[in-house]
């Protein structure tokens, strides 16, 4: 089963920034093991373009498309066997990234 696992890091209290060389530790394993798909930083949320073209014309504007303190840091995707190994791997993922994970299974 494939999963998306959002980084969720918050401007208020932001994860650690040092972690770059756990996570690639931890992204080798993924590798190793055959459950990475892909994995991508994100760029801070000034640098986001929001596209609304529902209506007559397409209205873009800056920044994410909700205010909030949170927002989504990076991604992953993972393929897993068992909904409890894709568990046990995102929490292991939220202490090596110090950041909060949403796991969320693909239709």
């Amino acid at each position: 089963m494939r999963y998306l696992v959002s980084v969720i890091d918050d401007k208020d209290t932001p994860g650690s920034i040092d972690r770059q060389p756990a996570i690639s530790e931890f992204n080798e394993r993924l590798i190793a093991d055959g459950y990475w798909v892909f994995a991508g930083g994100l760029a801070d949320t000034t640098a986001a373009t929001v596209i609304d073209n529902r209506g007559d014309a397409a209205i873009v504007s800056d920044g994410p498309f909700v205010e909030s303190k949170e927002y989504l840091a990076g991604v992953w995707v993972w393929e897993v066997p068992t909904p409890e190994l894709a568990q046990d791997l995102a929490t292991q993922a939220s202490n090596i990234c110090d950041r909060k994970i949403e796991l969320r299974p693909f239709q």
